[in-house]
């Protein structure tokens, strides 16, 4: 507070201003255009090493990696080696069984002619096992041969080798029922097309269009399960051996759905491939920093370390049944787009999340 001229003390006061042009409306004020501008040209480029963005970019490229092919068959010394030890253990185990049929005839008549029943049956099974191994490599090495013809036939303007590769193709997959209504598309304009390329990709459009979708079923369905389980199993050998199981099992449907029938060793050998190519390639390159480039910066923040692990796990069985796609498919893609990482990555995160928030509540 403050004194007036008598001693007293004077108590604060407010005040209205008002404001003389309060009453007046505004005054719009004419718009005035701006005139064009020019630049000098001193346009200073970022170069890429200083691109904030260009880490990004090349994560997301490297995720689309090259198609996987089977790996060529080499006489070496190793197989040399396993040859040459098995030839001597199975004349070791001719060797014993032969003695033992001797000793038991020595015996007793009906124990030697009961043993060799016995071993006739054993044998008998063992050449059906041998057979049916050997039809599901060849059936393997037809399909490789069958897609180097579609190759050949799509490369050239021959429509003979062309129509040679769709009846092939026509004859592998005449026993899957998918495949009914583009045989008989493809029958129906049997002879309307006589260039070669357009008649190759007719057939993939026709033929295998309903596969490509459904191996990209099998692929996401396994993804999702693999993300899942690794997510909430509580130790890290359980996670391995579940992605063994699961690309095993995808592996060998895969191969199954574009019309091969593999046995043990041809599965064997599909796995072989597949491993080969992702480590020939880098596999997905799968690790933090791919992920939150990928799915969004500050994937630690925003998900559980489990989750996270679930995600990467299930975009390597992703990358695995890629592979076996791309090695069990009786045709290269042409007309058809190949399908990616990326394709994967809307439908695995999302669905990953939900899942687990959903075993977490119960």
């Amino acid at each position: 507070m403050s004194d007036d001229s008598n001693g007293r003390s004077r108590r604060p006061g407010a005040f209205s201003v008002k404001d003389d042009n309060a009453d007046q409306p505004p005054v719009a004020q004419p718009r005035v255009p701006r005139t064009p501008a020019s630049f000098d040209g001193n346009v200073v480029m970022t170069p890429d090493a200083d691109d904030p963005f260009r880490e990004t970019t090349l994560a997301v490229e490297s995720v689309v990696l090259p198609e996987a092919r089977p790996r060529k068959r080499r006489l070496s010394f190793g197989k040399v080696a396993v040859g040459a030890l098995g030839i001597i253990l199975s004349l070791a185990a001719g060797l014993w069984v032969d003695r033992l049929l001797r000793d038991l005839f020595t015996r007793a008549d009906w124990l030697g002619y009961t043993a060799l029943a016995v071993v006739a049956i054993g044998v008998l099974a063992l050449l059906i096992v041998v057979a049916r191994e050997l039809s599901g490599m060849m059936q393997l090495t037809a399909i490789q041969k069958l897609k180097t013809e579609t190759e050949t036939a799509a490369a050239s303007a021959n429509s003979k080798l062309a129509r040679a590769a769709q009846t092939k193709l026509v004859h592998l997959l005449a026993a899957n029922p998918r495949t009914a209504r583009g045989r008989t598309r493809l029958k129906e304009s049997d002879g309307e097309i006589i260039d070669g390329p357009h008649l190759i990709e007719l057939t993939e459009r026709e033929l295998l269009s309903p596969l490509d979708r459904e191996a990209r079923r099998l692929i996401l369905a396994a993804s999702k399960r693999v993300s899942i389980v690794t997510a909430v199993s509580p130790r890290a050998l359980v996670d391995l051996g579940y992605v063994l199981y699961e690309s095993a099992r995808l592996i060998r449907a895969m191969a199954e759905l574009y019309g091969g029938r593999p046995g043990t060793l041809g599965l064997l050998r599909l796995m072989r491939d597949v491993i080969a190519h992702l480590a020939v390639t880098g596999s997905i390159a799968a690790g933090d920093s791919l992920i939150q480039q990928v799915l969004g910066h500050g994937l630690a923040s925003k998900l559980s370390a489990r989750l996270g692990e679930g995600v990467i796990n299930g975009l390597m069985t992703a990358r695995i049944g890629i592979a076996a796609m791309d090695l069990c498919r009786p045709m290269p893609f042409r007309a058809l787009k190949r399908p990616g990482i990326g394709d994967f990555l809307a439908d695995l995160s999302p669905s990953a999340g939900r899942a687990i928030g959903e075993a977490v509540e119960k």
